[in-house]
């Protein structure tokens, strides 16, 4: 720490600490509210596409079109959009509870798009053989479907993870806080580009972590 007060000696680093904290929170709570809404939609996803299990056309072009409109705004449009609705479900528009429900909204239906592709690649002879021997639905998810899909589905949680890390630094820009919200009031507004270096430094850290931490478990479940 003194190595780095000596190089940004006009860096206020418990409030860099607050700032990290603000942002693993923002991560973590959207994350969790992301795995589940993502992940039952993921798999209505699969299992309603032509040729799946409940193929039912009309059901798959509603949530397909759904998950695409979602996907398509651009998540500060989309956060200023659901203010109303932020202020409803939580009572507040900003800092971290506010960015909650934009985060999971804004990222719960790629996620479900990645469980679909994982959910996809699962061998169908597998799922045959499931049905023959008189596996419900229900178990077939369970027991071959998820297991088997276990590598993408991490993989496509790393993928979402890292991409809720990105919206939480723009979040920052409407009033969500964390890092982002420093490098844009002190960086950008303040012309301190100190602030902007540290705090893009410190993301991209985060982000690195995540992605080893995720390559590692995709590797461990995948050798199985």
């Amino acid at each position: 720490m003194n190595l780095m007060q000596t190089l940004f000696p006009n860096i206020d680093w418990p409030e860099i600490a607050r700032a990290c904290l603000d942002t693993l929170l923002m991560l973590g709570g959207s994350l969790l509210f992301t795995l589940a809404l993502g992940l039952p939609l993921g798999i209505w996803l699969f299992l309603t596409a032509r040729g799946q299990l409940h193929a039912q056309p009309k059901l798959y072009g509603v949530l397909s079109l759904v998950v695409n409109v979602l996907r398509s705004i651009p998540f500060i449009i989309l956060m200023i959009l659901l203010i109303p609705v932020t202020q409803v479900i939580t009572g507040v528009s900003i800092g971290i509870r506010g960015a909650i429900v934009p985060l999971v909204i804004g990222a719960a239906p790629f996620f479900a798009r990645l469980v679909e592709t994982a959910l996809r690649e699962v061998d169908r002879g597998v799922i045959e053989a499931s049905q023959s021997m008189g596996a419900t639905t229900g178990q077939i998810v369970t027991r071959v479907l998820l297991p088997e899909a276990r590598p993408g589905l991490i993989a496509a949680t790393t993928v979402t993870a890292v991409a809720l890390v990105g919206y939480t630094a723009m979040g920052g820009i409407v009033g969500a806080g964390g890092l982002g919200a420093l490098a844009y009031q002190y960086g950008y507004n303040g012309y301190k580009p100190d602030y902007m270096l540290v705090t893009v430094a410190l993301l991209v850290v985060l982000v690195q972590v995540l992605q080893m931490l995720g390559d590692r478990l995709v590797a461990r479940y995948s050798r199985r």
